[in-house]
């Protein structure tokens, strides 16, 4: 999403990136939300809800740049993506009942950051990756202790398969009715290929293959809670 940029010399700006060091790059990126919002009509009305589909879109041209595209394609989307955030954090700055800007979503990241890696700014050790996470998964229980279940926290918005298979994680450890696992393929290809044959073959039946697994996942959903009550509120996160 394009969006004007204001004229050399207005304020403080600059956007002569040979001229300004590497550290000060995210504060003029900053500085430059600031202005469009401040002076583009256009930008000043927009609202969080405004920018949802923006960052959908960014998040998945983001995506298409890691899987298929140039090392300019990622540097160019990752500034896009950037530029949601500055977006929504110059949104929240404007809340006239609890504001908050970019300085404050980066401190809030810097904390959680920090506690989520005592190996590294404590004196917590970690040597393989399987520790690590133990660490994060600890720091985040602890984070997290109103949650009562592992669906708590999930986002129902996200893409079905990915979705499933959040889903499938955190039901790992519970007694839920098993669900098959006796796909014989040899790599992550031929398991598109698979899904890709599963969707033409719904097609041709007149069934609705995203529609289908959602079924399945509400159905998963329930027997997790199921699972859940059984297990009488022990805390299943940990």
């Amino acid at each position: 999403m394009a969006s004007p940029t204001p004229h050399s010399g207005d304020r403080l700006i600059t956007t002569d990136s040979a001229a300004a060091s590497a550290d000060d790059a995210l504060r003029r990126a900053a500085d430059v939300m600031a202005a469009v919002r401040e002076r583009c009509v256009w930008s000043a009305r927009i609202t969080h809800a405004d920018l949802v589909p923006y960052l959908v879109e960014e998040s998945a041209e983001l995506i298409d740049a890691v899987e298929a595209g140039t090392r300019d394609d990622l540097r160019e989307e990752l500034g896009d993506l950037l530029w949601q955030v500055l977006f929504h954090a110059a949104v929240a700055a404007d809340d006239p009942d609890d504001p908050f800007g970019i300085d404050d979503v980066a401190d809030t990241l810097v904390e959680k950051m920090v506690r989520r890696h005592p190996h590294v700014f404590a004196d917590a050790v970690a040597t393989t990756p399987e520790e690590v996470l133990v660490h994060w998964n600890a720091a985040k229980a602890a984070e997290k202790r109103e949650r009562r279940s592992v669906l708590d926290g999930v986002s129902p918005h996200m893409p079905s398969l990915a979705l499933a298979q959040k889903l499938l994680a955190r039901a790992a450890r519970l007694p839920v009715p098993s669900v098959g696992r006796d796909g014989a393929w040899r790599d992550e290809a031929e398991l598109g290929r698979a899904l890709l044959e599963m969707v033409a073959a719904a097609q041709e039946r007149g069934w609705d293959a995203e529609r289908a697994l959602r079924g399945a996942i509400r159905g998963l959903e329930g027997d997790i809670r199921a699972a859940e009550a059984q297990a009488g509120g022990r805390d299943l996160e940990e």
